[in-house]
C-alpha cells in the first residue's frame, strides 16, 4: 500500500513545487490586487474631476467641441474593465492549481504541472499589468521576467523534466525569484505584503480539464 503522503523524495519535491505554486499565485493575486486598487484611484479621481467641471459649468462645452474627451472616457473604461477582469480570472485559475496541489499526495509530475499552470496564470495577469500601466518600463520588465518564468515552469513540468530533473527546477525556481523580484520593482506587490485570499471560484470538468488535472 503506497503512503498518502508520498515518499521522502516525493515529499522534498512537493515542498519545492508547492513554494514555486504558491509563489506564482500570489503574483497572480497580488497584480489583480493592485489593478482593482489603481483602478478605484482612478475612478474617484475621474469623478472629482467631473464634479469640478460641472460646477465650473464648462462640462457640456469642452467635449462637445473637441470630442476627444467624450471618447476617451467611453473608450477607456471597457478596456479598464476587461482588463481588471481577466486579471482577476487569471488569479483564480492560479488559486485553483495552488489548491489542487495542497489537496493531493504527493506526485512530482502532477506537482509540477500545477506549478506550471499558475506560472501561466501569473504571466497572464502580468501583461494584464503591463497594459493597465501602459507599457511602463519597470512593468515591461516584469511582465517579461513572468513570461520567462512561466516558460522555465513548464520546462519543468514538460517530458523532459516531468518534475523530478533537479536543473530544470532549479532554473524555473531561479525564474521565479526573478520574476517576483521584478514584480516589486514595478510597484505590484510588497516584500510580505498580505493578500486577502483568492477564491478559487468552482472547479469545474472544464477547468480540471485545462489545468490537465
Amino acid at each position: 500500500m503506497s503512503d498518502p503522503n508520498g515518499t521522502e523524495p516525493e515529499q522534498t519535491l512537493r515542498t519545492s513545487h508547492a513554494a514555486r505554486t504558491r509563489s506564482a499565485a500570489s503574483r497572480a493575486a497580488a497584480i489583480c490586487h493592485y489593478i482593482e486598487r489603481h483602478g478605484s484611484a482612478e475612478k474617484h479621481e475621474a469623478g472629482t474631476a467631473e464634479d469640478g467641471t460641472a460646477e465650473g459649468g464648462t462640462a457640456a462645452s469642452g467635449p462637445a467641441e473637441g470630442g476627444a474627451a467624450a471618447g476617451g472616457t467611453a473608450e477607456v473604461g471597457p478596456a479598464a474593465k476587461e482588463i481588471a477582469w481577466k486579471a482577476a480570472h487569471a488569479a483564480r485559475v492560479a488559486a485553483q492549481a495552488f489548491a489542487v496541489l495542497s489537496e493531493s499526495a504527493p506526485a512530482p509530475a502532477a506537482d509540477s504541472r500545477c506549478a506550471r499552470n499558475a506560472a501561466a496564470s501569473a504571466a497572464q495577469a502580468a501583461q494584464m499589468g503591463q497594459l493597465h500601466d501602459r507599457d511602463g518600463e519597470l512593468s515591461v520588465a516584469a511582465c517579461r521576467a513572468a513570461v520567462h518564468a512561466s516558460r522555465a515552469a513548464a520546462e519543468a513540468a514538460g517530458a523532459q523534466g516531468l518534475g523530478v530533473d533537479e536543473t530544470l527546477n532549479a532554473s524555473a525556481d531561479a525564474a521565479e525569484a526573478a520574476a517576483v523580484a521584478a514584480a516589486e520593482e514595478a510597484g505590484w506587490m510588497r516584500p510580505g505584503q498580505d493578500l486577502p485570499q483568492m477564491s478559487t471560484g468552482v472547479r469545474s470538468p472544464e477547468i480540471m480539464s485545462m489545468l490537465h488535472l
